[in-house]
């Protein structure tokens, strides 16, 4: 899932000042096999192959509208893995952005967070394109005409308490967002968002409530 990036820090021999001994580096840059490091001891710039990290295979359950399907992905053994995190899954089908909803690190086991390497299994969902529940109360207040409806959104579309949505032939303001366990480390103050500009994407929402705008205006005509 991780990568080395820039701003890390890994031990590597310089050249200039410890051919023989390793001192911190901090790596400048990425790609084309090399790294661009720098010695923090006497500032030299050079290129090196990062070392490479051991790496576990994990099998992954994904669900997605209310199915699932199982793959695998390669994490380095020492990563830790936490409840909520997010990352890219590669299959034959299709590149998708998963988030863990849970670890199993037992035969009956479950944890919020664990190494790569105790690890048996990620469940995850599928957060790149995700069905969300609404649910519009009439404007006339009467509960026994309460709809339901899915929308199928990309991951990242807004909701905003508060403001008008529209899809198809259905028209809403959102009066609250219930937002999902999933979703709580990813900066929501509240598990239900109701006030004026509050704002949710998608991919975090476990229901929306809205008031319904569809037939604001009539005629006696």
């Amino acid at each position: 899932m991780s990568q080395t990036t820039p701003g890390e820090r890994v031990a590597l021999a310089c050249p200039s000042c410890s051919p023989s001994l390793e001192t911190v580096h901090e790596v400048l840059s990425t790609g084309g096999g090399n790294a661009t490091v720098r010695c923090t001891q006497c500032e030299h710039v050079h290129k090196e192959q990062l070392p490479n990290e051991r790496t576990v295979e994990r099998k992954v359950v994904v669900s997605q509208d209310g199915e699932s399907f199982t793959a695998t992905v390669d994490v380095p053994a020492a990563e830790t893995l936490a409840k909520g995190e997010e990352f890219i899954l590669e299959t034959e089908e299709a590149i998708m952005e998963v988030r863990i909803t849970d670890l199993q690190v037992g035969a009956e086991k479950r944890s919020v967070r664990a190494e790569a390497d105790d690890v048996k299994t990620i469940w995850a969902r599928a957060v790149d394109n995700v069905s969300v529940d609404v649910t519009v109360n009439p404007e006339n207040g009467r509960h026994d005409e309460t709809e339901g409806h899915t929308l199928y959104l990309p991951g990242d579309h807004e909701f905003t308490v508060g403001q008008i949505e529209r899809f198809g032939d259905t028209e809403f303001t959102v009066k609250s967002i219930l937002i999902r366990e999933d979703a709580y480390n990813h900066g929501y103050e509240h598990e239900k968002l109701e006030r004026e500009g509050d704002m949710a994407f998608a991919k975090d929402i476990q229901r929306v409530y809205g008031d319904d705008e569809t037939d604001t205006a009539w005629s006696a005509w």
